[in-house]
């Protein structure tokens, strides 16, 4: 059980959740009746393109972080801190501990081709044998793989992902905690450990991989320098949660019972399945499904989508440049998409033209051009295309999913920022054929939050803090529309798209 500091409140926790374009530090409190969540600070995610690629700001990052704190304790202190981040990227440190370099973002172009010379020394086959992972060409293994020979890894003595990072900053201790370990390319879906016979066969120093940790244990207690700053408690722990951010939200999904699929919608669409054992299988591989870890030995037997970033990154574009440009209006945008024409032009989101950040408005309509479909012109056009073309994948993706992991899927939750959006939300109700459940909004956080109240002994186990969620989050019901025609047109426009090449 987590010890909580002298003088610090019981019930309140500091849930740090760094997302890919914003970071934020929010409070939870916690009871047998309630869970509440309040913003202390937010602030701007944005990564830095340097001579020789692109960067995370991990310094800015973590100076947010700090002021986030600093507002925790003129709030009244925490009883501990969790942290949550996206996954695969990492900082790598020397001899003394020091960071070597800014860490750089998953969407740099160094690692194309990287995963050819991975699978030349380590099957592909194998690969998914041992790690059950989707393949992503940024997945940390490849990203290794492309920094073999460069000074700043050879200096290296250890590897961090970044939520291990910011934890070693908080409280100078080294370790990775396993749900976003899970991501890396490098772990053991059976085992539950690194992979000693993987890292043997890529030739990296299984030292540069820390020890493992399990969401609830203990990570260590805030430094000197991180109190004096903030003004919280000397002693304050930090608890390790499900420090993938996705692992985090599917804590907080709302389910009351069996038989349900979930999607983690934001940045990325995360569809899929909670399992207890990973789905190793060849037709998994080929369907290019992942098996990361979630709290309590679970398996999040799901595959990544390319998600709402496509509309912000239209948003961006058609904001133009400046520091006065301002973005379109998101709901003026929606209530256009909702005008436009149903099913004039759909894309597969997971396209490889649509990883890089740019002119994503033009990319779409090339994309429609080169498969004979007329191209949308205007914003409104572009955003139906996006969102008819998410729930498609949200429905291929979800049956898939079913059928490979043997089971019946009655019921979508749908959390995160997505769940706000709620065209998307009735169109994948639609295109499923399944009622979807949106929210809770801020899932990410509240999982963070829920996980560090199970190790205070204030929450139960998993079912019965789902329980409590259900209880107290706001959640929006969407049913599919039962009209045959509508039903046919979903039909017709999910036989339209066929997802790009993903295993060769």
């Amino acid at each position: 059980m987590t010890r909580r500091p002298a003088g610090a409140p019981r019930d309140v926790f500091a849930a740090v959740d760094l997302g890919a374009t914003s970071g934020r530090v929010m409070l939870g409190r916690v009871g047998p009746d309630h869970l509440a969540l309040a913003e202390a600070h937010r602030f701007p995610n944005a990564p830095i393109r340097l001579p020789d690629g692109l960067r995370w700001n991990v310094l800015a990052l973590f100076q947010g972080v700090l002021e986030g704190l600093r507002v925790a304790a003129r709030s009244g202190g925490v009883a501990s801190v969790g942290v949550d981040t996206w996954g695969v990227d990492y900082g790598l440190l020397d001899a003394d501990g020091v960071l070597l370099g800014a860490p750089f973002h998953y969407r740099d172009p160094r690692t194309d081709g990287a995963a050819e010379g991975v699978w030349a020394r380590v099957g592909q086959a194998e690969l998914f044998r041992i790690t059950g992972l989707q393949h992503l060409p940024f997945n940390t293994v490849f990203q290794l793989a492309s920094a073999v020979g460069t000074a700043q890894l050879n200096a290296a003595r250890t590897l961090l992902l970044m939520p291990d990072l910011v934890i070693h900053w908080l409280t100078g201790t080294v370790g990775a905690e396993e749900t976003n370990a899970s991501t890396t390319g490098l772990f053991d879906a059976r085992a539950g450990t690194w992979s000693k016979e993987l890292l043997g066969g890529l030739g990296v120093d299984p030292a540069l991989l820390p020890p493992l940790r399990a969401p609830g244990d203990p990570a260590g207690e805030l430094l000197p320098y991180v109190c004096e700053f903030t003004g919280l408690t000397p002693r304050t722990p930090v608890t390790t949660v499900a420090s993938h951010d996705t692992a985090s939200a599917v804590v907080a999904v709302p389910a009351t019972g069996p038989d349900f699929a979930y999607l983690s919608c934001g940045t990325w669409s995360l569809a899929g399945l909670e399992l207890d054992a990973p789905v190793l299988t060849e037709e998994a591989r080929a369907a290019n499904f992942t098996n990361e870890r979630g709290v309590d030995g679970t398996v999040r037997f799901l595959r990544n989508i390319m998600g709402l970033w496509l509309l912000e990154e239209c948003r961006r574009t058609w904001a133009g440049h400046g520091p006065a440009a301002e973005p379109p209006e998101l709901s003026e945008l929606l209530a256009q998409a909702a005008r436009a024409e149903p099913f004039a032009a759909l894309v597969d989101p997971d396209a490889p033209e649509f990883l890089a950040p740019g002119d994503l408005p033009e990319r779409i309509r090339a994309h429609c051009r080169r498969t004979g479909q007329r191209a949308p012109e205007s914003p409104g056009e572009v955003v139906r295309c996006v969102l008819e073309s998410l729930a498609l994948a949200h429905r291929r993706t979800l049956r898939q999913a079913a059928e490979l992991a043997g089971r019946d899927v009655t019921r979508v939750h749908l959390v995160g920022g997505g769940a706000r959006n709620e065209l998307l939300c009735q169109w994948t109700a639609d295109a499923t054929g399944l009622p979807v459940v949106a929210g809770p909004v801020e899932a990410t956080a509240l999982g963070n939050v829920l996980v560090q109240a199970r190790a205070a002994g204030l929450a139960g186990d998993l079912p019965s803090t789902r329980r409590l969620v259900a209880r107290t989050q706001p959640l929006r019901h969407y049913v599919p529309r039962k009209d045959p025609a509508g039903r046919a047109a979903w039909d017709a426009a999910a036989a339209r798209i066929e997802p790009s090449p993903r295993n060769p």
